[in-house]
């Protein structure tokens, strides 16, 4: 399965659009620690993947992504990443 954020230059069939949400919440004493965005990018892109899969796709194209720190009024932030492509099968 491959990804990318660009398009394709092969011939190609377009299987649908997927999309993924990824969260976590960041306890008090880790209230800055954006670098847990890494694992969020990887959860978001393995779960485009199976998406793909059931579509029986080969690939992702046009991967985008959105991150976003949702406050809430009292504690917690939450770190989300948004993830979308389309996915294609190549053609034979």
């Amino acid at each position: 399965m491959f990804m990318t954020t660009e398009g394709l230059s092969v011939g190609h069939t377009i299987k649908g659009v997927v999309e993924s949400t990824a969260h976590l919440m960041l306890a008090s004493e880790d209230i800055d620690k954006f670098n847990m965005f890494d694992q969020l990018f990887e959860e978001a892109k393995a779960k485009l993947e199976r998406k793909a899969k059931v579509l029986d796709g080969d690939g992702i194209i046009g991967l985008r992504f959105n991150t976003e720190i949702a406050e809430m009024q009292v504690a917690p932030k939450f770190l989300v990443v948004h993830a979308y492509g389309t996915v294609v099968k190549i053609d034979q």
